[in-house]
């Protein structure tokens, strides 16, 4: 039942995505979704920040960041777990490449003004399934609170 599944939400990223690089940004894309959703208010600021995220890392206009939001947000609403995402995120960036992403979602995280428990237990989950050692998670958080200006 779990390849089943496996199967259904990589063949739906990749209908929806069929170049392995634009997958590999609608994976990014919702990962960011699910940190502005997880504390079950999604601020317009934090929505923003996902925007900010997505067009600086893959250097994107606003009419394709805004597309790729949409596909993203569909993929969210279907998907049940991370699974999906964090696979495509393991096998299509390296390591420094997986700390900046923990980074873009400290970014969201911290957009607010706000860090809550559950924001903070996502990015957790989400370093831990794509390998990024504790101590770089630490570091990526610190980095994002002294840009911000925000405790931790």
């Amino acid at each position: 039942m779990l390849d089943a599944i496996r199967r259904f939400f990589e063949s739906r990223l990749t209908a929806a995505a069929p170049d392995p690089e634009h997958r590999l940004q609608l994976a990014t894309a919702a990962l960011l979704l699910e940190v502005a959703r997880a504390d079950f208010d999604t601020h317009h600021v934090e929505l923003a920040a996902v925007e900010r995220a997505i067009g600086r890392t893959f250097r994107l206009s606003e009419a394709e960041v805004q597309e790729l939001l949409r596909l993203a947000e569909d993929e969210v609403r279907e998907a049940t777990s991370d699974y999906a995402f964090t696979s495509l995120v393991n096998s299509g960036f390296d390591a420094a490449d997986k700390i900046r992403l923990v980074e873009l979602l400290w970014e969201v995280a911290y957009a607010d003004g706000e860090l809550d428990k559950h924001e903070e237990h996502l990015i957790r989950r989400i370093a831990d399934l794509i390998y990024v050692p504790h101590r770089e998670f630490i570091a990526a958080k610190l980095r994002v609170a002294e840009r911000q200006g925000r405790g931790t």
